[in-house]
């Protein structure tokens, strides 16, 4: 989720608009687990909606990957960063209130 070119790309994508661009993944980043839990502490404000925005683009990441792997679809920034845009509006309409907040999608 961290290592790949792809994917560290989604993470400064999704991380930019939040002024958070200096918490994405680097190129030598080998942990995802380890990576999460050094961001998560540079975060002053609103770790809970960081938490879960970290939580909603490792699950699109996840679905984009197999729908590549099983289904033949191709790696596209458009399509993936349009897909966690449409899951952080279902996740703020059940009730994401730390997500909500980061209002940082729109």
């Amino acid at each position: 989720m961290t290592s790949y070119v792809f994917a560290r790309q989604v993470w400064h994508e999704v991380l930019t608009p939040l002024g958070l661009q200096n918490l994405a993944p680097r190129r030598h980043t080998n942990s995802f687990a380890e990576w999460w839990r050094k961001a998560i502490k540079q975060v002053h404000r609103n770790k809970k909606g960081i938490n879960t925005l970290i939580i909603l683009t490792a699950w699109s990441l996840w679905r984009h990957k197999n729908s590549c792997v099983f289904e033949g679809a191709r790696p596209t920034l458009p399509a993936l960063l349009s897909m966690i845009k449409d899951e952080h509006r279902l996740w703020c309409l059940a009730r994401a209130k730390g997500l909500r907040s980061l209002n940082m999608l729109e």
